[in-house]
């Protein structure tokens, strides 16, 4: 699998469970952290928690294991990183304050 096509699975599974304005920000020759920044908005703590999991799961059954999980549901932001792609799980608070769409965008 792609790391396009693992982009894409991680966009529908985070659709899927209602991901809230998913965007993916291709950062190739931008960052040295990942070629791929996929965000999205969550309603609440257990939103967020099921987005990451169904993400999660997508990419495990692809065979692709993340390499860090950071952040808590109740923090508003969590993140996992997959080495070529780095997923941002907000709160509609927390995605507002930290704006990474103008970093990126």
């Amino acid at each position: 699998m792609t790391v396009e096509e693992q982009v894409e699975a991680i966009v529908k599974a985070l659709e899927d469970r209602k991901g809230v304005d998913v965007k993916v920000y291709d950062v190739r020759g931008k960052s040295s952290l990942a070629d791929f920044f996929v965000v999205a908005t969550g309603s609440a703590a257990p939103h967020l928690k099921a987005l990451i999991a169904e993400s999660q799961s997508v990419m495990k059954d692809a065979g692709v294991m993340s390499y860090r999980t950071s952040g808590d549901p109740e923090s508003g932001w969590i993140v996992v990183d997959y080495v070529d792609i780095v997923v941002h799980v907000f709160s509609p608070e927390a995605r507002a304050y930290y704006a990474l769409e103008k970093l990126w965008a």
